[in-house]
């Protein structure tokens, strides 16, 4: 812990360290891409006894934190990269906080108690609320804007809602009856999706301007880029979206007893080790290095455990073909030169250093982009469409999600909290909610003299021969009760009062006083008429609360 600031000096040459409340942001706060409170909903399991709740009623409040933003606590527990754990002040100590493990605990718990999200103003509203795309961006404005009480319509081209996390993520990952669970959640609140239903076919964008005030465009980024290179045209070659798209849908994709995989990101990733989970040996292209694949980390570790080769500062250059079926791919080795607009070192060919791959199929993912086909009159940058900060592109014209530049499943349901939040303050004329936060809390302000030094908890996982065997079923389980409390437990509460008592303690002054009603964050007041003014509080607090005036 750093030393205590330097406080006041009196006259005698002593300092004097006054103290004052000062909450701050919690990394895991900060680092949240759907923008959930971490902290508060942790700290309503954790602090229960202190608050006088039972498990339940503690189980419940939290999970309801978590969906007033974020409507998918149980799908994001499992396929979320947990930026909030890279930043949590235990990283370094004995381990983050498996807050994943955490909030996907609490989304099966709310799934098997059949919870219903909350509503924020029952009044039912005139305006009417288009949505194009029922993927997590579209899904989150529709459930933000029903919540306060507007019409909303959902137009969705496929068979069933979801979007990427219905037919890009595998079964494996996300349990299809998960998923669907806390969309109909959605859909209990009065809003219709209407499925198979394309715009341009079955409905225009003329028909939509007219039907509604606001209409929100989630659609993704779902149109492939393709690879550029000779006999890419032909069987035996997908892209990333497709293959996965397929094999959702039910379909039984032969693919070979070869498969190579082109890309480092996470479509690439999860092709890949769809296609081992059907026996074939599957190595994995990428044309930088490990440290620059953008896919979870995690799930890259995995599929090497699973047997998939990664070829890394590799790329593909030609597909062989005989007959017109795959038989190889002519590889290229590269290097990294000099960086390129987006900082990072762009690959360049080693000159002559090609060799060939046999392969009897080859899966392009490589990237992806919004596919604008029927949807006119939207300013777009280099493909992507360009919005203020809540989402609002022209007029009534609102979007978010992968539209705005690929992301994560967490910033797209972000976008579409905070685009609801725009379109309400608008509609209704108030000041839209501040998105400023207080400083962040950093480690050296953290006490960890009183928390107990434990690892956090990993769940129980298949083994790789078992996953392998299962291709449906989930490697990873989610966590016992026990393991949930224990976790919980482990929380500093960074930035805010948890009611820990060593302040009230350790003040001879009395300077603390327990509330008659405490809340997380809420447990002492504090007067500093008697106020010793010797810094004990501030140096005793765990979470950095307490601070020098």
């Amino acid at each position: 812990m750093k030393p205590l600031i330097e406080g006041f000096v009196a006259e005698s040459g002593i300092p004097k360290y006054r103290p004052r409340r000062a909450e701050k942001t919690a990394p895991c706060a900060a680092g949240c891409a759907s923008g959930s409170d971490v902290r508060t909903w942790i700290g309503i399991v954790a602090q229960r006894d202190r608050t006088g709740l039972d498990r339940e009623q503690a189980y419940k409040q939290a999970w309801q934190t978590i969906t007033d933003a974020n409507p998918f606590p149980s799908v994001l527990g499992r396929i979320c990269p947990h930026p909030c754990e890279s930043g949590c002040n235990r990283s370094e100590n004995d381990g983050a906080v498996a807050v994943n493990a955490l909030e996907r605990f609490l989304g099966d718990w709310a799934i098997k108690e059949g919870l219903g999200l909350d509503v924020i103003d029952a009044e039912p509203k005139r305006e009417s609320m288009g949505v194009i795309g029922a993927g997590p961006s579209g899904l989150s404005f529709a459930y933000q804007m029903a919540r306060r009480g507007y019409p909303v319509t959902v137009y969705e081209r496929r068979p069933m809602a979801g979007g990427m996390l219905r037919y890009g993520v595998p079964d494996y990952r996300l349990p299809p009856e998960v998923l669907s669970a806390e969309i109909d959640r959605i859909r209990q609140l009065g809003v219709e999706i209407r499925t198979n239903t394309a715009i341009g076919t079955d409905i225009s964008i003329e028909d939509l301007r007219a039907a509604h005030d606001v209409l929100y465009l989630g659609i993704g980024a779902q149109l492939p880029r393709l690879l550029g290179i000779p006999g890419e045209d032909g069987p035996g070659v997908f892209t990333g979206t497709d293959y996965l798209t397929r094999v959702n849908q039910g379909e039984t994709v032969e693919v070979g007893a070869r498969v190579v995989v082109v890309g480092g990101g996470n479509t690439a990733i999860d092709a890949a080790r769809v296609a081992r989970r059907t026996g074939a040996e599957v190595g994995l292209l990428y044309r930088r290095t490990r440290t620059e694949m953008p896919a979870i980390a995690a799930e890259v570790d995995e599929a090497i455990a699973e047997g998939i080769a990664l070829e890394l500062l590799t790329g593909p250059v030609e597909i062989i073909r005989a007959n017109g079926s795959v038989r190889g791919l002519v590889a290229q080795r590269m290097r990294l030169g000099e960086a390129g607009p987006d900082g990072r070192r762009q690959p360049e060919p080693e000159p002559g250093a090609t060799f060939e791959i046999p392969a009897d199929t080859v899966i392009a993912a490589v990237s992806q982009k919004p596919d604008w086909t029927s949807i006119e009159g939207v300013g777009l940058q280099d493909g992507w469409v360009a919005t203020s900060d809540l989402g609002r592109v022209d007029g009534a014209i609102w979007a978010g999600g992968d539209v705005r530049g690929l992301d994560i499943a967490g910033s797209a349901i972000s976008h579409g909290r905070q685009a609801a939040e725009g379109v309400h303050s608008k509609l209704r004329g108030v000041a839209p909610p501040k998105m400023d936060r207080l400083p962040p809390l950093e480690a050296d302000r953290v006490n960890f003299d009183f928390k107990e030094r434990r690892p956090p908890v990993r769940a129980s996982r298949l083994s790789v021969e078992e996953a392998l065997r299962n291709p449906t079923v989930e490697p990873v389980s989610t966590i016992s009760e026990d393991e949930f409390l224990a976790e919980v437990g482990r929380c500093l509460s960074c930035g805010l009062c948890m009611g820990c008592q060593q302040c009230w303690m350790y003040c001879t002054a009395m300077s603390f006083t327990k509330v008659l009603n405490p809340s997380v964050g809420s447990y002492y007041t504090l007067s500093l008429e008697e106020c010793e003014e010797c810094g004990k509080c501030i140096e005793v607090c765990p979470s950095g609360y307490l601070e020098v005036t």
